[in-house]
């Protein structure tokens, strides 16, 4: 899928850089901009803002005389969005969710206990909106309307924390999310279970009680690694 508003450049990104997280290009392996350029029939300016972004992303290093190199995988920004879009979309999905589901259960449990005691009034109604949505997309084949919901509950949870470094993550979440369902690791219709445990968790935070909305949110994440085990073992 293309990524709107990069032009030419996002073309090329949009098929250099799932080629480069999916290994076709391994570690080390020196791309030179001339080549890709012609490949990718575009200007070596348009070459060179892509071969910048990626730069950003630390999956390549350009240097004078060598050329255009694949980074170690353990220099990868793996928290950035777009790197996480791409792993989401090739062969090593599963751990790809899995790591990042991990992640999730260790930091969003900790940051719900601290929205209880640190939301706005303006971020419970919110989060309750968020799970009513949720609830009102959680029957009929809705996914789409529901991550949606899904997404936003769980945006206000690490941004209700407080904690700047747990908000900095929702976009990491938004990418998790998005990946389960636009990769169909999810059933055609949300755990009841699950939609539950949401409102539970808006509710807990809007009274107050953080250790209950730490549990809850616990529980959510546990849910959701037993579904991976299922969907993407």
């Amino acid at each position: 899928m293309s990524t709107p508003g990069r032009g030419l450049h996002g073309h090329v990104l949009d098929s250099l850089g799932p080629a480069i997280t999916a290994g076709d290009y391994p570690p080390g392996s020196v791309l030179r901009t001339d080549e890709l350029a012609e490949r990718f029939e575009v200007s070596r300016s348009v070459m060179r803002e892509a071969v910048r972004v990626l730069e950003t992303m630390h999956l390549v290093e350009s240097r004078r005389r060598v050329g255009v190199t694949v980074r170690p995988r353990a220099e990868w920004n793996v928290y950035d969005p777009q790197v996480i879009r791409w792993r989401l979309a090739g062969a090593d999905r599963p751990h790809q969710l899995r790591s990042l589901t991990v992640l999730r259960s260790a930091i969003e449990p900790v940051a719900a206990g601290l929205a209880a005691k640190n939301a706005t009034p303006e971020q419970c109604a919110e989060l309750t909106e968020c799970a009513l949505g949720m609830v009102a997309n959680s029957r009929g084949h809705r996914l789409e309307g529901y991550l949606v919901h899904d997404i936003a509950f769980h945006r206000v949870i690490l941004t209700a924390s407080g904690n700047e470094m747990f908000a900095r993550l929702g976009g990491v979440v938004a990418e998790v999310l998005a990946g389960r369902t636009h990769h169909e690791v999810m059933f055609e219709d949300p755990d009841p279970a699950a939609v539950t445990l949401h409102v539970q968790v808006a509710e807990a935070v809007r009274s107050g009680d953080g250790v209950r909305a730490e549990e809850l949110t616990r529980e959510i994440a546990v849910g959701a690694l037993r579904e991976l085990d299922i969907l993407a073992p």
